[in-house]
């Protein structure tokens, strides 16, 4: 039976449809592309438009082909959206995916992976955050994932429902191989960003907050490369096809680089002295997101690839330039339609 792979047509989604196919199995891609691309779903994946949160719709979807296992990407995923939204978001992640896990226990799923975030844990009190650390989010975005969260714990204790939730810190690069990579419109994450200044798609950069309590001022983040995150979504499904019991995992790779760090590499491996602008501190950002990533490793069998920061920002950097090459032929706007939820992470 095919994987139902909601959001598939976005970033993270996109990749690990990749690397699911290449694998050998059948997946079955659902997506509103309020903010994915159809472009983005390879051939051997079914693209199916719809929206998540439409409940009768996703019942007999999953019903018809008989799915049994669900990676729930779709989602609304920007920190600073959230807090001038946060109705929205609580739509978007929150009643959305308590839609999509109804359906699913209706419906005999068995196991579901389910993307969450590092902003469950807001402020930590630690240098390395461990998945034991208090969960107190400080911005809505972070909020409607921990809820989600409870929402499975929940479900599995009252109807057997196996779960695996992968909490990310910053995701970035694009897959090795050129097939997809970081397409939104709406850009906001440091590589990505900085990676568009580099291939000339954006005049400069802004850095936001240089009084953070950090070795330079700045914000550190762990930088995870997209497709070693996709195959730690196939590991978690594969662990669960064997029994594995439910769990909670980071997904980074232990080690932080500050802001001003990553500007020094995007330009160094670019070749490009670009403009950078100093702006206040965005609402909602913590100071340090470091992963704890022993659990990943142990549990999953996970072993990263591409744990490399030059290696994420080149392929990041060949991503934007192929956007720029190719953007009035062959990489169309994606459809428009309201963005109710189904967003594409």
């Amino acid at each position: 039976m095919p994987v139902l792979v909601t959001g598939g047509a976005g970033y993270i989604g996109s990749h690990t449809v990749l690397e699911l196919v290449g694998r050998g199995e059948g997946v079955t891609v659902l997506d509103d592309l309020s903010t994915g691309f159809d472009w983005a779903v390879p051939e051997a994946a079914e693209l199916v438009v719809g929206d998540v949160g439409d409940a009768a719709f996703v019942q007999r979807l999953l019903e018809e082909r008989g799915i049994t296992e669900i990676i729930h990407f779709a989602a609304r995923s920007l920190v600073a959206e959230s807090v001038a939204d946060p109705l929205g978001y609580y739509l978007g992640n929150i009643v959305k995916t308590r839609v999509l896990i109804q359906a699913a226990i209706k419906a005999g799923v068995m196991r579901l992976i389910f993307s969450s975030t590092a902003s469950v844990y807001g402020e930590p009190r630690v240098e390395i955050i461990g998945e034991d650390e208090p969960t107190v989010p400080i911005n809505p975005y972070g909020r409607s994932k921990l809820a989600s969260e409870w929402m499975l714990e929940d479900a599995a204790r009252a109807h057997g429902l196996a779960y695996t939730a992968l909490r990310y810190f910053n995701v970035a690069g694009a897959d090795p191989d050129g097939r997809s990579g970081q397409s939104s419109r709406i850009a906001t994450h440091l590589i990505k960003v900085a990676s568009q200044v580099a291939a000339g798609a954006r005049p400069g950069l802004e850095i936001y907050g240089t009084d953070y309590p950090t070795r330079d001022g700045t914000c550190i983040r762990d930088y995870i490369h997209v497709t070693d995150l996709a195959r730690a979504h196939v590991a978690a499904l594969e662990r669960l096809r064997a029994g594995g019991e439910n769990l909670k995992v980071n997904c980074g790779y232990g080690r932080g680089y500050s802001v001003k760090e990553v500007v020094d590499v995007v330009k160094e491996v670019s070749g490009v002295d670009f403009p950078v602008t100093l702006s206040p501190r965005r609402p909602g950002d913590p100071a340090c997101l470091v992963a704890g990533a022993d659990r990943i490793r142990a549990e999953l069998g996970w072993q990263p690839a591409l744990d490399d920061l030059p290696t994420i920002v080149r392929h990041a950097i060949e991503w934007e330039k192929s956007l720029v090459r190719r953007k009035a032929k062959d990489w169309p706007e994606p459809r428009l339609v309201p963005a109710t939820g189904g967003e594409s992470i």
